[in-house]
């Protein structure tokens, strides 16, 4: 589904990824780990069309993103820092609102199975800016989710959250891979994001140190691979 082929990243003098390499198969569960300025953001964006490489390829799909279509990014759904919701606007009319974006015809029905899947059903009519945190969140995945992508990227996600918060989230995630949509994520929390992943990754300033199924010990092999980044 995501294949990065010796993928390098660099800004101005600043080399944010050096030569990645790695493959996501169809209806996986990806968690990329790593501290701050490992390249965790860097990868998504490209996997998700929003940054080019400097160097290798980047296929979805079996496309080249460098030279990805409407058609392509129609099958990814991005969740960032930034809700990109309208905080006027209630969260059906946000989710109406995307999904005529993407030419969907059935707009208030996928705007409304959306709400469904993260649990928003309740809130449609309320206004997104009297939305906590963990509810703006929810709505941003089913913002994210509302034209039916084939793929859900999300950078940090949890950032914010209270428990509880977290632990719907958690919920949402799973019940959208459940779904059949594969899942790619960038997470601090070592404990929350492994409890969903099938393969994880571990970033270290801009290397790729660790590429597989959870280890049992993900703080260990967390600390290994820091360790190993000089």
């Amino acid at each position: 589904m995501l294949e990065f082929e010796s993928v390098g990243k660099s800004f101005g003098p600043a080399v944010a990824l050096h030569n990645v390499s790695c493959r996501v198969e169809s209806g996986r569960f990806v968690t990329l780990f790593g501290p701050n300025g490992a390249g965790k953001t860097t990868l998504i964006r490209i996997a998700a069309t929003l940054a080019r490489p400097s160097n290798g390829r980047t296929r979805l799909f079996g496309q080249d993103v460098r030279t990805a279509d409407a058609g392509l990014r129609r099958r990814i759904g991005v969740v960032s820092h930034q809700s990109f919701l309208y905080g006027e606007l209630t969260a059906l009319e946000n989710l109406v609102f995307f999904a005529r974006l993407f030419d969907r015809n059935d707009a208030e029905a996928r705007a409304r199975a959306a709400a469904q899947t993260v649990g928003l059903s309740d809130r449609l009519d309320q206004q997104v800016r009297s939305f906590s945190r963990g509810l703006e969140q929810r709505c941003a995945i089913a913002r994210a989710l509302v034209h039916d992508p084939d793929v859900l990227m999300l950078d940090e996600p949890y950032s914010g959250l209270d428990p509880v918060a977290t632990k719907n989230l958690t919920s949402v995630l799973s019940r959208a891979h459940g779904a059949g949509k594969t899942v790619i994520m960038t997470s601090h929390d070592l404990a929350r994001g492994a409890e969903l992943a099938q393969d994880v990754g571990i970033l270290a300033r801009g290397r790729l140190r660790f590429w597989g199924n959870p280890p049992a010990d993900i703080e260990t092999a967390f600390a290994e691979a820091i360790g190993g980044s000089a």
